[in-house]
């Protein structure tokens, strides 16, 4: 059974910066395709980014430069750096797992496992 759990959530001021972490149970992370996602109030859940075959990553267009995803195989954990927070990246943020590929998918539907979310809070 795969479990995946966040942690590292938090409220900051803009600006500010956050690291999330997903610790990964039941299977090695580096068999996965794995991806932060994010949900703001009132939206759909988004890919934030994501991490594939050989660590080749893609990132949502509003968060390029600022968030940077990365894996410690030896902790089995996956986690994101997040920079430069504006008031709009406040969501609950939603690690993700599923088929291993080298360009991760998009949609939340490509993914099979998930965690219980953590939320940021970044005020302006």
């Amino acid at each position: 059974q795969v479990q995946l759990v966040e942690s590292g959530g938090g409220s900051v001021q803009d600006g500010g910066s956050l690291t999330l972490s997903c610790e990964v149970s039941g299977h090695t992370s580096s068999s996965f395709c794995m991806a932060w996602f994010r949900q703001r109030p009132g939206k759909e859940r988004e890919k934030v980014v994501s991490l594939g075959t050989n660590g080749l990553t893609n990132a949502a267009d509003s968060v390029k430069g600022r968030f940077t995803v990365s894996r410690d195989n030896a902790k089995n954990t996956l986690s994101l750096q997040m920079n430069s927070l504006r008031p709009e990246d406040t969501a609950m943020y939603y690690c993700a797992a599923g088929p291993l590929m080298n360009w991760c998918p998009w949609p939340p539907t490509s993914y099979v496992y998930w965690g219980q979310g953590t939320q940021v809070t970044v005020s302006s």
